[in-house]
């Protein structure tokens, strides 16, 4: 059965090579090609899931060696995967809902003219993101991590015509660059201090290692994740991400590249858990990201960027339970599984309704559409029900476990995070209610589109709304069905902790704060939430055109000025030392050296006149230089 953990990675490494190195042969049947490989690499993923509960909880972790990468004296590097209780919850994830974003773009993509190109760019983008969470090294598992910002560039910039789509697949590539150097300057002082960069001997030395050493290790890490996961204050790229096609966002956004830096602070849980500085530098980076992100939300109209805000917060809730210990790491697993299944029925529900308003992202332009559009609608509402923790769906599972385990911290710090986390459910609430009105209920505020002359007068240019053909609502119908009953899993007692614990770790003594009461002042919140954006929203006409608002709300809906941020302290600043450093190397070194060239060129000008190639100037020139020498001779005689 081991040898099906190879298979994981081969199936969409080859679909990536064939629809990419095929040619326009492919072009008919790419898409179902590149379908059934990431449908197969599930399949793979259900076959090993099952083989490992079949066996004991202390022989369900094996690593499958293929052959040695880099064999040096005194370094080593393997290629080898290990598959474990985390790294098959990942698999799973990613093949699984990575198989019905692929179906769902069959539809989406049926008019683009390099449709199999995207597939093969999809299916690249599922094997860099296996090979990251199946790696034994973290090595190869940076491998994974550069595969996957590369596949991410290129889907996000798959409609590179827009200058939009091309600044932002820059943008996303640049800045996961800064969190990459954190990732790589961590496996350097892991080699100098461990002599290896493989799980097994990292973490069985991390206990010999000095705290300060495992808190420079647990920090690099920390900013690597801080660029996948688009935390702060590394987030910036999240948002323009959307300028990619709908699927690529809930492919990137639910279950893979964001989910990448709870996997590597999870994984790392060993070097964590010895560097205390660190785990609380991590529960501040979540703490603050999912307020950011949730304020963020309030404020777009843009439905996807209104949906970018919420994985932003979302995933701070994980980024903030990771820090809090092993207890921290399940839940944090818990919410990322659950979220996989909503965050990616949310996505796809606003591409369905894209499709069917002719790729209008407006929500102020949209209104009324629950009556076109049943199945969007539905599967929507449950997705968002999901998200905002309403009572019994998946996310209310998941995230009051988050809430629980933040106030059981204990003392202020317990508190604050608490206090944090419950007002990010009330963000959370409001702004995805106020999604839902905007989108599928109230007066319908449509606008009429642009003919092919330019024109968008008349009501012959309005939008006509419906569902999406099955190719796209069957993914969103099944991913709403994991929204309402992914959460039962986590509801049989302490099952799933148990099942990750040989990678978490367990600690004891440390029960949840008191979860029936956490669970009634989150679902009360979620409520303050929902009923606040009904207020603002539901009740009268919402106007075409966005009001002024207040400051906070014009700073959300520029990012709360991150882009800004990084303009005047790094870009601006970096810019000038720039311009200096060419200045330097124009005026400065350039100068003196075209200087000393010049002095010596126009020094050899003046030499060379003497070297006319004449004889009789020669001889004059003996004859001339003897005369001197005679008549020096006589007077320092005569002297």
């Amino acid at each position: 059965m081991n040898s099906l953990i190879p298979l994981l990675v081969a199936a969409p490494l080859a679909g990536a090579a064939l629809l990419l190195l095929g040619g326009r042969a492919l072009d008919r049947l790419g898409h179902w090609i590149a379908t059934a490989l990431a449908a197969l690499s599930f399949a793979f993923g259900l076959a090993l899931f099952a083989d490992m509960l079949g066996r004991d909880a202390e022989h369900r972790a094996v690593v499958e060696r293929l052959y040695t990468w880099i064999p040096v004296d005194g370094f080593q590097a393997d290629i080898s995967f290990q598959l474990d209780q985390l790294s098959i919850v990942f698999v799973l994830l990613i093949t699984g809902v990575g198989s019905l974003i692929h179906l769902y773009s069959v539809g989406y993509m049926a008019h683009d003219e390099r449709r199999r190109r995207f597939f093969g760019y999809l299916n690249l983008f599922l094997a860099a993101m296996l090979i990251l969470v199946l790696a034994d090294n973290y090595l190869l598992l940076y491998v994974g991590w550069e595969g996957v910002g590369l596949a991410s560039y290129l889907l996000i910039g798959f409609w590179q015509h827009k200058p939009s789509a091309a600044t932002a697949a820059k943008k996303a590539f640049i800045v996961n660059r800064v969190g990459d150097m954190g990732l790589s300057v961590a496996i350097m002082l892991m080699f100098a201090e461990f002599g290896s960069f493989a799980f097994g001997p990292v973490f069985g030395a991390a206990g010999d290692a000095s705290e300060g050493k495992l808190t420079a290790i647990a920090l690099m890490l920390l900013l690597a994740a801080c660029g996948k996961s688009a935390q702060v204050p590394l987030q910036s790229w999240l948002g323009d991400a959307m300028e990619g096609p709908t699927p690529v966002s809930a492919l990137i956004h639910a279950a893979t590249m964001v989910t990448a830096g709870v996997y590597l602070i999870t994984r790392s849980a060993a070097i964590f858990n010895l560097a205390p500085d660190a785990q609380t530098a991590v529960v501040v980076v979540g703490a603050v990201t999912l307020v950011f992100g949730a304020i963020v939300g309030c404020a777009k109209d843009d439905i996807k960027k209104a949906l970018a805000g919420s994985t932003m917060s979302q995933i701070g809730y994980m980024i903030m339970a990771a820090g809090l210990g092993p207890i921290g790491y399940a839940f944090a697993i818990m919410h990322l599984v659950t979220h996989g299944f909503f965050k990616a029925g949310l996505f796809l529900g606003a591409g369905s309704v894209m499709h069917g308003m002719n790729d209008e992202v407006n929500m102020r332009h949209y209104g009324g559409l629950r009556k076109y559009m049943p199945v969007t609608f539905w599967t929507f509402l449950l997705g968002t029900g999901a998200l905002i923790g309403f009572p019994l769906l998946s996310g209310f599972w998941s995230k009051d476990k988050i809430i629980d385990a933040a106030f059981a911290k204990g003392g202020a710090e317990g508190w604050i995070l608490g206090l944090c986390a419950l007002t990010g459910a009330v963000i959370t609430a409001f702004y995805m209610t106020r999604v839902v009105l905007l989108t599928f209920f109230g007066e319908k505020r449509w606008q009429p589109t642009a003919d092919i002359s330019g024109s968008a007068a008349g009501d012959g240019n309005l939008p006509h709304p419906h569902d999406p053909p099955k190719t796209m609502t069957v993914p969103m119908i099944v991913l709403a069905f994991g929204s309402v009953f992914a959460g039962g899993l986590f509801t049989l007692g302490s099952s799933f902790l148990n099942f990750l614990e040989p990678v978490t770790g367990h600690q004891e003594g440390h029960p949840p704060f008191n979860s029936y009461v956490v669970s009634v002042i989150a679902t009360v919140c979620m409520l303050a939430g929902v009923g606040l954006a009904y207020v603002m929203y539901g009740r009268g006409p919402v106007p075409v055109k966005a009001p002024v608002g207040s400051l906070l709300t014009r700073a959300a809906r520029r990012d709360l000025l991150q882009d800004d941020f990084n303009h005047a302290v790094l870009v601006r600043p970096g810019s000038a030392l720039a311009a200096t450093l060419v200045w330097f190397d124009s005026k400065g070194l350039d100068g003196f050296v075209n200087g000393l060239a010049a002095a010596i060129g126009g020094l050899s000008g003046r030499l060379r006149r003497i070297q006319t190639g004449y004889v009789r100037t020669y001889a004059l020139s003996m004859f001339g230089g003897t005369l001197v020498l005679v008549a020096s001779t006589l007077l320092m005689r005569s002297v």
